[in-house]
């Protein structure tokens, strides 16, 4: 007989794809289950698929229709695609925020920075911390990652004992921070792990990752032994990154000049926390320029080519105070996310334009994972002996990865899931038992738009097509009263035969009001339908495309 209490997850984002992590675990029975939601983060739009779009999320009508039962949200570390939503859709869930004191002091540095953002209840717990929220006994064990302090989530509840993973690896010398916490996950081990919910990143990746801080020595030697100015990109938040960068310069009488916002709000919450302590303080940008070539190192925000980064305005000569030159080594200590390989790839090829070397981890050891491969995960399941594992974040081809790799090392069971799955761990067979709602939601400038909208589709029906607005009135006798007024944008200025554009869309306009009988002309609607698909079907005709038509008919 099945227990009188489940334990179900329901991931509302970050499966089959990279970032917008967010789930849902819930214990009890149908209504009456209480909830407790990990991690509430964004990916980022594309130009091309979501163009004017920055950031988008998980749509959490689900958790809302839970209202209270929603207890609490916590977050495994503070990477924008594991917190970045929180601002946005905090306000309409108002529940406590659990975080350890770097993701809160982000969180609040970030929110101090935005206009109107909501006081978010935030409680700061540390790492190794264990607490209650509702019926969750919750524990943050200590990863390794590419963030301070992130956490592995132990959940223990009446149905059983489940280990949410988020983004970790295995690192016995971190440059800063603790370790993966292997005497924990031997001790839990022993306790009974009902099932893990884990990340998948680079499941297909053979081997164990190399150590933060072989990459720290290696930047040290590409810092030493430079000619001219370094300037380093990497994630702002990646602290121990930003440490091994400034004890390196130290190192060789260099001084370090911060360049971006991002990267001055990460240092001061991790100067606060001691996680820069014995490193002198960073100097302004304005200072880069009065420093002798040989003593400037610049940390630089903009290592996936986000176009108003600090890095972006460099490449292309419009950063106020910082310029680089022939001589100058720009070294790219990160790795592309996938999507963003053009605009990388244009920065660096404008670098070079400007006479500067660029160094990336195609051509030099620069830049490790936070995600474990495939020896990291095998010591993970050895030390924990799960019954059941889940694999999320990552996309398709990854949780196929691990799902074989688990069952490869011994795993008893893989249950694989899509967004919206409400998959049980515990207290009955390990299964998916019901779906949820999903979705997203766009940021589209300060607003929230449901990517069920057709507000994106058209704008990339406009990227590809153009517009063409058309007005005209008529008089009571349904004959045109002046001239049609025709603009458009977007459209070639001729055709293909050289005609000017303007002349071939008044001349078909023209041409199917002389086919419209004149009791037609009555029916704004009727002459509204006919322009616009004369108009589309001449565009198609001479052009080849058919853009968005706008006909407004006045005075009928």
């Amino acid at each position: 007989m099945r227990m009188a209490q489940d334990l179900v997850f329901v991931p509302l984002g970050g499966v089959g794809e990279i970032g917008m992590n967010a789930g849902l675990y819930g214990l009890g029975e149908g209504r009456k289950r209480r909830w407790l939601m990990v991690d509430c983060g964004v990916t980022f739009g594309d130009p091309v698929t979501t163009p004017g779009v920055d950031l988008i999320m998980p749509d959490i009508r689900f958790a809302l229709s839970h209202g209270k039962a929603v207890e609490a949200i916590i977050l495994t570390h503070a990477h924008e695609d594991h917190y970045g939503a929180l601002l946005d859709l905090w306000p309409q869930l108002k529940c406590p925020v659990y975080a350890t004191p770097f993701a809160a002091g982000l969180l609040d540095a970030k929110r101090a920075a935005e206009r109107e953002a909501p006081k978010i209840d935030v409680r700061v717990v540390a790492e190794g911390s264990r607490f209650s929220v509702g019926p969750f006994d919750v524990e943050m064990v200590p990863v390794a990652h590419s963030i301070p302090e992130s956490t592995a989530l132990v959940l223990r509840t009446p149905a059983g004992v489940v280990i949410h993973t988020g983004d970790w690896k295995i690192d016995r010398t971190p440059v800063l921070g603790r370790p993966t916490d292997e005497e924990r996950f031997r001790a839990i081990g022993e306790e009974g792990v009902a099932a893990i919910v884990g990340d998948s990143t680079n499941a297909l990746r053979e081997g164990i990752s190399r150590s933060e801080s072989e990459v720290a020595a290696s930047l040290g030697e590409l810092i030493r032994n430079a000619p001219g100015r370094v300037a380093v990109t990497t994630f702002a938040s990646n602290v121990g990154r930003l440490r091994a960068v400034a004890d390196a310069a130290m190192a060789c009488d260099r001084q370090v000049v911060l360049v971006g916002r991002a990267m001055a709000r990460a240092t001061e919450v991790a100067r606060e926390l001691g996680y820069l302590e014995g490193v002198p303080e960073f100097l302004s940008p304005d200072a880069f320029g009065y420093l002798p070539r040989d003593k400037a190192v610049a940390l630089m925000t903009g290592s996936q080519g986000e176009p108003r980064a600090a890095l972006a305005r460099v490449a292309e000569g419009d950063h106020p105070q910082v310029t680089l030159a022939k001589g100058d080594r720009v070294i790219f200590s990160s790795r592309a996310i996938p999507g963003n390989e053009k605009a990388v790839g244009r920065i660096i090829n404008r670098l070079i334009e400007g006479g500067a070397e660029v160094i990336t981890d195609r051509t030099h050891f620069v830049h490790v994972s936070g995600h474990p491969r495939q020896e990291e995960l095998a010591m993970l399941y050895g030390w924990t002996k799960p019954k059941v594992l889940v694999p999320v974040h990552g996309e398709e081809a990854h949780l196929h990865g691990h799902a074989a790799f688990a069952h490869a090392v011994g795993v008893p069971k893989v249950v694989r899931v899509r967004n919206g799955d409400v998959v049980r761990l515990a207290g009955g067979p390990a299964e998916i038992v019901d779906e949820a709602p999903v979705g997203r939601l766009l940021k589209d400038g300060r607003v929230l738009v449901s990517g069920t909208e057709s507000t994106i589709g058209e704008r990339r029906r406009l990227s590809f097509a153009g517009v063409v607005s058309i007005a005209l009135a008529f008089t009571e006798r349904g004959e045109l009263s002046g001239e049609v007024s025709v603009r458009f944008t977007g459209l070639p200025p001729r055709d293909d035969e050289g005609t000017p554009m303007l002349e071939v869309l008044r001349d078909t306009v023209l041409d199917c009001l002389d086919g419209l009988p004149r009791q037609k002309r009555r029916d704004p609607g009727v002459v509204e339908k006919a322009i616009d698909r004369a108009v589309r079907g001449e565009l198609q005709l001479v052009w080849g495309k058919k853009p968005i038509c706008h006909v407004s008919v006045l005075g009928v």
